[in-house]
């Protein structure tokens, strides 16, 4: 991306934005850093896992992933979007 961050992940929006807020805080070891939200059409929710810092916001009826450093290893993306599919993907 522009800003040096990597997108890693789409997934379909198919759960509400504070239902997925509260899935990444059940992710072990994440820590939600900020959220934002219109309440109407988008949200950016940011947090740390394992040393890292991370982005998803809805777009266009997906979850788009993010995460800051680039060179992040992809065993750490792996556990995010292994955490997300089994609620996001019905």
């Amino acid at each position: 991306m522009h800003d040096g961050s990597r997108q890693f992940a789409e997934l379909p929006e198919v759960c509400s934005w504070r239902e997925f807020r509260r899935h990444i805080e059940r992710l072990s070891g994440a820590t939600v850093t900020k959220f934002l939200s219109d309440d109407v059409t988008e949200m950016w929710l940011d947090f740390s896992f394992r040393g890292h810092a991370f982005t998803v916001n809805n777009q266009y009826g997906d979850f788009w992933f993010f995460v800051s450093d680039p060179a992040c290893p992809d065993d750490v993306l792996t556990a995010i979007v292994e955490h997300c599919e089994p609620t996001l993907v019905r």
